[in-house]
């Protein structure tokens, strides 16, 4: 057999995990490809390079330009690419996740079926935002309430913090610019943030749409994690870019949420309040990344690539 042309395939081994990956890379008005194992992106300004192994998400903005080999290089590299609008503040599509377990998927479907399991969740939830509240007798509804005064303070606080007008949260998912510049920020600095929670719920192998909190929308679990960390690490930087009096609102706040990313090393967090709230300790490392399996009943499983039926010790498949 000929061998398959080009570089080759990375092995499991030698990706880096997402939580040591970068947070995300926001491009637009470029062309992208590839160059053996790296990603390139070119414009009127010039070339740079960047290893997709290191990439946790990709978001392609307005007039990006992609490849079909940087895609290959993308996916046998787990990085999740997403596909975004003007400013990155509308999501489209998203790539391949960089999971091969589908052990947190059944996870977390039990917990989302369960209406007990469910609550206890988004109990769980809720205290690791406020910890200070005893929150294992609520309500959905008492933790909604809860919620709605913390935030709602929060605002008032940020806002006598910079001296920015706050009016309430107002904008329109239509038209970003119809919004004041703080709702344009606010807006902006979120939609950072799902891109980036958006890419490790994915890249662990979960599905986005079953929330615990947050329901009937396709990136529900999305919201849900990223309420654990918005009003720490969105709305702060939205309000001091807007302090500052920006040129471009958006392009700005993107660039503060990078920077708090990073020095909160958010992928890290989030990839571990994720296992925690779907009941699993375990390192990502030691996730099965690309064992098939046969359900066999109850707890039980078998090897999938065998042959089941009248032969007891099992044929081989002929493939």
């Amino acid at each position: 057999m000929k061998p398959i042309p080009g570089p080759r395939p990375a092995e499991v081994g030698e990706l880096t995990r997402a939580q040591d990956r970068l947070t995300f890379v926001y491009l637009e008005r470029c062309k992208i490809h590839r160059s053996d194992n790296a990603i390139t992106a070119t414009d009127e300004r010039g070339v740079i390079h960047f290893p997709s192994a290191v990439v946790g998400a990709l978001m392609l903005g307005p007039g990006t330009d992609i490849t079909h080999q940087a895609m290959v290089v993308l996916a046998d590299s787990g990085a999740t690419v997403v596909w975004v609008g003007e400013h990155g503040v509308r999501y489209y599509a998203h790539g391949r996740p960089l999971a091969r377990s589908s052990r947190l998927l059944i996870a977390q479907a039990e917990l989302v079926s369960n209406q007990q399991k469910r609550l206890s969740v988004a109990r769980k939830m809720y205290e690791m935002r406020f910890p200070d509240e005893v929150v294992d007798k609520m309500t959905m509804q008492q933790l909604r309430g809860r919620e709605g005064a913390r935030v709602r303070r929060i605002y008032r606080e940020q806002a006598e913090r910079t001296g920015v007008d706050w009016s309430g949260r107002s904008y329109n998912p239509e038209d970003f610019e119809l919004s004041n510049d703080i709702n344009q920020a606010i807006t902006a600095a979120t939609s950072c943030l799902y891109g980036l929670v958006h890419s490790v719920t994915v890249a662990l192998g979960c599905s986005p749409g079953l929330g615990f909190v947050h329901t009937g929308h396709d990136r529900s679990f999305v919201y849900d994690i990223a309420d654990l960390y918005k009003m720490e690490l969105a709305v702060p930087p939205a309000f001091t870019v807007v302090q500052n009096d920006p040129l471009d609102v958006a392009a700005e706040t993107r660039l503060a949420m990078r920077d708090a990313f990073r020095e909160s090393k958010l992928l890290k967090r989030v990839v571990r309040d994720v296992q925690t709230l779907l009941g699993s300790e375990a390192d990502e490392d030691q996730l099965e990344w690309s064992v098939v399996e046969l359900w066999d009943g109850g707890d039980r499983t078998v090897a999938a690539g065998r042959s089941w039926g009248s032969d007891p010790e099992g044929l081989e498949p002929p493939w």
